[in-house]
């Protein structure tokens, strides 16, 4: 999947892709890379997409992990207080 300067134009931007479709972009341009079949700039330009959008999954990842570990801290939190109430009656 090399990009020409009118797919460049056409692309949605990083941060309005779904996780997926994210994903599948980020796929698409590494199959691109590894077939060897680009020119020069059509691989750097695709290179530089797919940075962005590692990086814009990295960020989403890392996000959604930050809220699995506060909601299992609640949850945690909870697990104490049910057992202090149990152990006062």
């Amino acid at each position: 999947m090399g990009f020409t300067d009118k797919d460049e134009e056409e692309r949605k931007p990083v941060g309005d892709l779904s996780f997926r479709e994210a994903m599948a972009e980020l796929d698409a341009v590494v199959d691109a890379l590894e077939a060897n079949t680009l020119e020069l700039e059509e691989s750097l330009r695709s290179y530089e997409r797919g940075v962005g959008l590692l990086r814009e999954l990295h960020g989403r990842l890392d996000a959604a992990q930050q809220k699995v570990d506060v909601l299992m801290g609640e949850l945690e939190d909870r697990g104490d207080d049910a057992l202090t109430d149990t152990t006062l009656s």
